[in-house]
Order: C-alpha cells, then sequence, then structure tokens
C-alpha cells in the first residue's frame, strides 16, 4: 500500500511487481521473496495479498492496474528504515516505464528471466546467454524430499528450481493447507507457472486422525513404525510407479509438511524406494 502510495496511488501491475522486487532486495527481512515466473520476478503472496485488499475495498483492480481507494497515510505507518528503502526506489526508478523496469530486473538479477516468455524481446544476445547461463540442467539422477514448513511459497519453489527438479510429487493424504500456496491447486498452478510439473499421490500418505497428539519423537517413531508396516508394505505398486517416474524425468521430489525430516513419513517413503531392487541413484533432502 505504500508503494501504491508514492506512485500516486496507481502502477500497472507488472510495474508493482518489479518495484516490489527492487524494494525487497533491499531489506535485510524481506517483505517478500519471488520467483523466475512467465514476465519475470512475480510474487505469488503479494498478488494474493493484492486480491485480498481488493475484497476489502481498499486496492481496486483492473486487468492491467492496481490502484489504491483509500486516504490512509500508510507510508507514516512504516519504520524508518523501510521509509528511506521506499524513498530510495521512487528516487532511483520512479521514472522508468514498465519496459525499463523489465529490462533492468532481466539484466541485473537474469535467474528470475530464466522463465520469462519475452525475454528474446527485452535483452541483447550476450544478455540472453547470462539468462541461460542460469538454468541448471543437471545431469546425475536424484530423488529429493522437500518440506514447506516454515518457508514461503517462493523460497520453497526456488529450492526446486535451483535443484533442477522437474517433477514435485505430493505425498501428502490430504493436499488441502492453512498455508498460502500449498493447497494442491494452488500449488499446482504456481509449480506449472515455473516450469514444474506436478502430481498428487495420496495412496502413500497418512491420515490425518493418525497424525494427532505427536509431541515427541518417541510418538513420531511409533507411528512410522505403523506406516512401514502397513502403507509401505500394502502399496509397492505406487512406489514402483514413482521408481519408474524418477527414471524418466531424472530428477523429482517427494514433499510434504514438515520442516524436520525425522518427523515426516517421506524420509521412510523414500528409503523404502531406495531399497527396491534397481534404485542406484541418489537420494537427497533439501
Amino acid at each position: 500500500m505504500s508503494l501504491l502510495q508514492s506512485f500516486d496511488g496507481e502502477l500497472d501491475k507488472m510495474s508493482l511487481q518489479k518495484l516490489l522486487f527492487l524494494l525487497s532486495r533491499q531489506q535485510a527481512d524481506k517483505s517478500f521473496h519471488f520467483v523466475p515466473y512467465k514476465f519475470g520476478c512475480f510474487s505469488f503472496q503479494a498478488n494474493a495479498d493484492l486480491g485480498t485488499l481488493v475484497k476489502y475495498g481498499l486496492v481496486a483492480e483492473t486487468d492491467k492496474t492496481w490502484k489504491k481507494s483509500d486516504n490512509i497515510n500508510y507510508i507514516k505507518e512504516l519504520k524508518i528504515k523501510d521509509q528511506a528503502i521506499l524513498r530510495y526506489v521512487k528516487n532511483q526508478f520512479g521514472a522508468f516505464s514498465q519496459e525499463e523496469l523489465v529490462k533492468l530486473t532481466y539484466r541485473n538479477y537474469p535467474y528470475y528471466a530464466i522463465n520469462s516468455t519475452i525475454v528474446a524481446n527485452v535483452l541483447c544476445a550476450d544478455e540472453l546467454d547470462r539468462v541461460e547461463k542460469q538454468k541448471l540442467s543437471k545431469p546425475d539422477i536424484v530423488l529429493f524430499t522437500i518440506g514447506y514448513e516454515g518457508v514461503s511459497l517462493e523460497e520453497y519453489l526456488n529450492k526446486l528450481i535451483i535443484n533442477d527438479v522437474r517433477v514435485l510429487c505430493d505425498v501428502r493424504k490430504n493436499s488441502l493447507s492453512m498455508k498460502y500456496g500449498f493447497s494442491k491447486s494452488q500449488l499446482q498452478k504456481a509449480c506449472t507457472g515455473v516450469g514444474l510439473e506436478y502430481i498428487h499421490i495420496p495412496e502413500v500418505g497418512i491420515d490425518s486422525d493418525k497424525r494427532q497428539s505427536l509431541n515427541t519423537q518417541a510418538d513420531y517413531n511409533k507411528l512410522f513404525i505403523s506406516y512401514r508396516a502397513g502403507i509401505l508394505k500394502n502399496e509397492t505398486a505406487k512406489q514402483l510407479e514413482i521408481l519408474t517416474l524418477l527414471k524418466n524425468k531424472r530428477r523429482i521430489a517427494l514433499t510434504c509438511f514438515e520442516a524436520n525430516i525425522f518427523q515426516c513419513h517421506r524420509k521412510h517413503l523414500a528409503e523404502s524406494i531406495a531399497k527396491m531392487g534397481d534404485f542406484e541413484y541418489e537420494l537427497k533432502h533439501i
């Protein structure tokens, strides 16, 4: 809202994302994180927040713009340091057109241009080469596991991209989440937007009611003994399906909620797959 206020209350959608990105780069504790998206740096969270502000009547949305709808002075409510950062962004980039902001972010932060659909129209040959070098294609076959606890959707996706993960296998029994971006439809859309394939394999998940009253590591260990003896023993076909997917796609990731791998069933699922006869690949928790 302060950023909109600084630009006379209205910005086109692409410019707002680029300016917010440039502002966040100046912050030690970033307000928002970004991913390489269709038109460069993009924050799913910021976009969702703006949509919420529209519902509350604080922002108006058109096909191309966001417009501040109230008269509140949000700049005064910022911390002094953030006010200074906002002034810097306004002074440095306030006169830039949308096209100039796109070029600036692509040139200075080429990683965020790797999925851009317009990059060839924006950069010269040398600059395009810098973008291509950010695309880390890795030849080795790796089965990754990843949890989303404690990170933003953007941080999570960047970790997948940097590790050249090609398919995200959601192994939750129930793919709904109270955390923004991690319910099935949201996560699938986000993955598609950054060039990742998403599949949901609920058969190898654990029912929510069995995850109640997990207070100690011993409680988790007891749950996983049951998981290995039950679901993993009975769902060998699904595990073979994941192994086949790994062979075909070469770099896939199993995902669930917990950050602590010792408190998540994905560890035991991955280890079970790794014990299958012809598994000769790396298993890596990220």
